[in-house]
């Protein structure tokens, strides 16, 4: 009797929680006790799109997985497909993988009018292996290599976006929205607690959709750019992490097209305002004492702190197209902006590539400042811990910190998509790491979003070529 009271009393909790249950039984009750009509079930592909199926409740536990066609994996941002024919995973008649629900990712869509529910699924071959290009399987990978040295990884992203008129013909330039005001802002208003109440009605919609769903904001600030804001969530464990970053860039743009304002994760929207980055604050933690890593017991810099910061100085030049993944990226990484051009490093530092903030011994953590708010968060966590974990590795030195401004020392980054997808295809440590067939994989379809923009002729090629050469 005490077991069955115990168990209710789980299940009690398990259905009062707004993110995530343990059993599929407990997801019926979860389901069930807010008359859930339909569940979303998706899925994050390459580009962090969510892609998926619309099930009514009594279909979705029907069975216990979906059916997608494997290309979910390999189309690119614009919807082409590149030719992966000698990729011995891929099955040329595009046949299906098997998607299963993971029930701790369970959560309301708050936006929509009629009680509908969204998990996340993951891709899983007929046999039952995991598919190892899938965005969340890259990461859990990487996650499995920390923990086969007996260390947790821990992570806390912060996203910056920007809000912008609606934009229905892609050759117009985007503008700053209308604020309760009547007028647009102009100038720059970091910080500024008015410019972020220009958009009161909006944010209260992001917290209370946030909320809803069980996802952890920090805090919300106005950034650089005109309309550009940054909402940073509270560390935790990378899947987690990622899981959340995903929900809460769609729950952003949904929140904005409520009041007719776009939300935008460009890593460059307009060209004379500041880029948008995710920056990813790193450490790691011993699973058996709880304690961090980057610090001795005595609370000093430890030496696989100063190794991580090396992997990171070393290896996140090879995976800049996974930080850093469309032509746009690039952008932002141009001298004379706010973004790092380099892997430099130094304490508290925000001119650098790789910062460490000020913390005491057991926050001790490393920032890193180069991804862009584009980038898939899935493969944007795992590339940068793979980084620093191949710095500890190989027992990596760092470069002396930076006490000054790095932003006009050497650009030693990869400066377009093109070098950055030739440097991550050839890195024979990287490709361990990720996955032989993820990072082939990934390749191709950045080659083939290349080759599609290069398709495009700018207004640039127009007003300075078409009457002058």
């Amino acid at each position: 009797m005490a077991t069955d009271d115990a168990t209710s009393k789980e299940l009690t909790i398990s259905i009062r929680s707004d993110r995530g249950v343990a059993t599929v039984d407990e997801a019926r009750a979860w389901l069930r006790a807010r008359r859930t009509s339909e569940v979303e079930c998706i899925v994050p592909d390459q580009s962090g799109v969510a892609r998926g199926k619309l099930m009514p409740v009594s279909k979705f536990f029907s069975s216990d997985g979906m059916n997608m066609p494997q290309s979910i994996f390999y189309q690119t941002i614009s919807g082409d497909y590149p030719e992966l024919n000698d990729i011995a995973t891929i099955d040329p008649a595009d046949g299906d993988y098997v998607f299963k629900p993971d029930f701790s990712t369970l959560t309301m869509v708050p936006w929509e009018t009629d009680p509908t529910a969204q998990i996340i699924h993951d891709a899983f071959h007929r046999d039952g292996r995991a598919v190892d290009i899938a965005p969340r399987q890259v990461l859990r990978k990487v996650v499995k290599l920390f923990e086969g040295r007996g260390w947790k990884p821990i992570v806390a992203p912060e996203i910056e976006f920007y809000l912008v008129k609606p934009n229905t013909d892609p050759d117009y330039p985007l503008e700053p929205p209308v604020g309760r005001s009547g007028r647009p802002e102009v100038g720059r208003k970091s910080f500024s607690i008015s410019a972020v109440n220009e958009f009161d009605p909006l944010f209260d919609d992001i917290y209370r959709f946030s909320e809803a769903q069980g996802l952890e904001i920090d805090t919300l600030i106005h950034e650089e750019g005109a309309a550009q804001m940054e909402i940073n969530l509270r560390h935790g464990e990378p899947i987690p992490l990622a899981d959340q970053v995903f929900t809460f860039k769609r729950t952003i743009r949904e929140a904005a097209l409520m009041h007719d304002v776009y939300a935008t994760f460009m890593a460059k929207p307009i060209a004379s305002e500041p880029g948008s980055a995710m920056h990813i604050h790193q450490s790691v933690v011993d699973m058996e004492n709880g304690r961090n890593i980057f610090s001795t017991e005595e609370g000093n810099p430890s030496e696989e702190f100063f190794a991580f910061i090396a992997g990171q100085q070393k290896y996140l030049p090879q995976v800049m197209c996974v930080l850093a993944p469309y032509v746009n990226s690039y952008r932002r990484l141009a001298r004379g902006s706010t973004a790092p051009i380099n892997t430099h490093w130094g304490y508290d530092n925000r001119t650098v590539g790789i910062r460490i903030p000020p913390s005491n011994a057991a926050a001790r953590r490393v920032e890193n400042r180069i991804p862009s708010s584009d980038a898939n968060p899935y493969l944007a966590i795992a590339a940068s811990l793979a980084a620093g974990l191949l710095g500890i590795e190989e027992g990596l030195a760092p470069a002396e910190p930076i006490s000054g401004s790095a932003r006009e020392l050497p650009h030693d980054l990869p400066r377009g998509l093109h070098d950055a997808v030739e440097l991550f295809n050839a890195c024979d440590p990287i490709r361990e790491m990720l996955g032989e067939n993820f990072v082939t994989v990934y390749s191709e379809i950045k080659r083939e979003e290349l080759e599609t923009f290069m398709r495009v002729i700018s207004p640039w090629e127009r007003e300075y070529l078409l009457l002058n050469v």
